[in-house]
């Protein structure tokens, strides 16, 4: 279905270094990546054009708009989202999505990560001293940093510094200025090797999902779209909040799977039960 078909890569952020050969060696296509593609005008992580759209919709919008431009009919796009964990306290996590849309074949595929592999982090700096701790901890200089004069002033901010000399001369000059200065991480995947892994492991499990094909239609994509709780405790036999089953559906012919025990256990620890550990 894919061999030999040139897909566009929907990025500006050199995103193709990583997602570029997988395609190109798992599914057989030929990648190609746009000249001057502004995904920028959809938003930034730096504040001066604010995302409107959920992640998954703005992958959309980059996938169809690169198709337009590229005048082919199958493109991919990732978009991150950064910030507080939805179930850890104080920690930060980084959502990956990645979106594979064929027009020709009428196919959406996504799948995504969510990890506390980042080192997306931001805070008002007032000492070099204070400025050094947090690139460090950034790992800066591999890692790129962005300069405001504040968290909200967008008027003269620094992008991509990835050198000691240039972080401290922009710094002094915010800080002559305002008494202070704004530093962030540069989440964008070029400036970014963390984030880069991890977009490189969300490719490779969008193909996964794009090789599981459906049993009934043989369309690929057949993917997780629900599960059900339940695992008996293996004390009283009543049912636990931990996983019972997996269930599957193809976005064509909404064949429905369900696969059981999918962590490999029939049955769980009394610890996890509401009746025996209430």
């Amino acid at each position: 279905m894919f061999h030999g078909r040139t897909i566009v890569i929907a990025t500006k952020h050199k995103k193709e270094k990583v997602i570029g050969p997988i395609l190109e060696q798992e599914l057989g296509l030929v990648t190609k990546v746009l000249e001057d593609f502004d995904t920028d005008e959809l938003g930034t992580f730096s504040g001066e054009v604010d995302r409107t759209d959920d992640a998954l919709e703005t992958a959309r919008k980059k996938c169809y708009k690169a198709m337009e431009i590229g005048h082919c009919d199958i493109a991919i796009a990732s978009e991150g989202s950064f910030g507080p964990h939805p179930s850890l306290p104080f920690v930060h996590a980084d959502d990956e999505i990645i979106l594979f849309i064929d027009k020709k074949n009428n196919l959406e595929i996504f799948t995504r990560i969510l990890t506390t592999d980042t080192n997306f982090n931001a805070s008002e700096i007032r000492t070099k001293a204070d400025l050094k701790e947090f690139a460090l901890q950034a790992k800066f200089p591999s890692h790129g940093l962005i300069l405001k004069k504040s968290k909200h002033d967008f008027s003269d901010l620094k992008k991509g510094i990835t050198n000691w000399k240039v972080l401290s001369d922009t710094f002094e000059e915010f800080v002559d200025l305002n008494g202070s200065a704004y530093v962030e991480t540069d989440m964008r995947a070029m400036y970014n090797p963390t984030r880069m892994e991890v977009i490189e492991k969300t490719t490779h499990k969008l193909v996964s999902k794009i090789n599981s094909t459906c049993p009934s239609c043989n369309t690929p994509g057949l993917g997780i779209t629900g599960i059900k709780e339940g695992l008996p405790c293996n004390l009283c036999n009543m049912p636990t909040r931990s996983i019972l089953s997996y269930i599957y559906e193809c976005q064509q012919c909404n064949f429905v799977k369900e696969e059981k025990y999918p962590n490999q256990k029939e049955t769980e620890d009394p610890m996890y039960c509401d009746f025996c550990n209430p």
